[in-house]
């Protein structure tokens, strides 16, 4: 017979099951494969037929995940414009660096949501005092969602372009 479960081991599960949904490649493929190895030169350009760029998406990943790490911990949080602030003025990086910086600001931003998530004093159910209802469990599934969601855009943006495995 199984031992029946405590509050706590709910908790500990379901915040190790979030971490997984923000981390791990379950169903699909993840963020670190959507860009690993992508040819400099084709960061910059929109395949026939699609409206995004592989830069326009990485930055729009770190953008929007940036803003709901911003909103989830800041009391001070300011909403930024839509869509002029969630996506890059140009579809191609303004410089060489620029795409780097962008993964590492991602890679960043993720591991202190997900710092969050794990620290059993985050209370995942709690209202965010300054949102309208949100809690860190609603903003976890939103990261976790639109994440895959532009990762799989990601994906198909270099199978048009002829650069997925």
């Amino acid at each position: 017979m199984a031992k029946k479960m405590t509050q706590a081991d709910r908790d500990a599960s379901l915040r190790e099951h979030l971490l997984k949904l923000l981390t791990a490649e379950q169903a699909h493929a993840g963020f670190e494969a959507a860009i690993k190895q992508l040819p400099a030169e084709l960061r910059g350009k929109r395949p026939a037929g699609a409206d995004h760029s592989a830069w326009e998406l990485l930055e729009h990943l770190r953008i929007a995940q940036e803003d709901i790490l911003d909103f989830s911990v800041n009391p001070k949080y300011k909403a930024m414009e839509w869509p002029r602030e969630y996506w890059p003025a140009t579809p191609a990086p303004p410089d060489e660096k620029a795409w780097d910086k962008s993964v590492r600001q991602f890679r960043k931003d993720l591991k202190t949501f997900c710092a969050l998530i794990a620290d059993p004093a985050t209370d995942l159910y709690a209202r965010i005092p300054h949102g309208d209802g949100q809690t860190i469990l609603r903003e976890a599934l939103l990261i976790a969602d639109h994440n895959a969601y532009h990762v799989g855009q990601l994906v198909l943006v270099r199978q048009l372009l002829g650069a997925w495995k």
